[in-house]
């Protein structure tokens, strides 16, 4: 995976979105809120963005980069919220 090459899965039956900008190991999750998490790497870089919920809209202002991720939430159809 290039860097900033993002992997989208959108699981509409569950509602979620997964966002994969790396292929490194997860080494401990971080919890914003109920509806989003954000997967780190053993050397604290981001390298997921995991989002619940996501009909209802997302908060996108406080997650790893932001701008891609409201980029591919609106070519989701997924109302971002700011």
């Amino acid at each position: 995976m290039k860097k900033n090459e993002f992997i989208v899965k959108h699981d509409r039956q569950a509602d979620a979105i997964y966002i994969y900008m790396s292929e490194e190991q997860v080494a401990y999750t971080k919890q914003l809120d109920n509806l989003r998490y954000i997967d780190y790497s053993s050397n604290h870089t981001p390298i997921g963005i995991e989002l619940l919920c996501v009909s209802n809209g997302v908060m996108t202002d406080d997650l790893p980069f932001a701008d891609d991720v409201a980029r591919i939430l609106v070519g989701k159809h997924v109302n971002v919220c700011v």
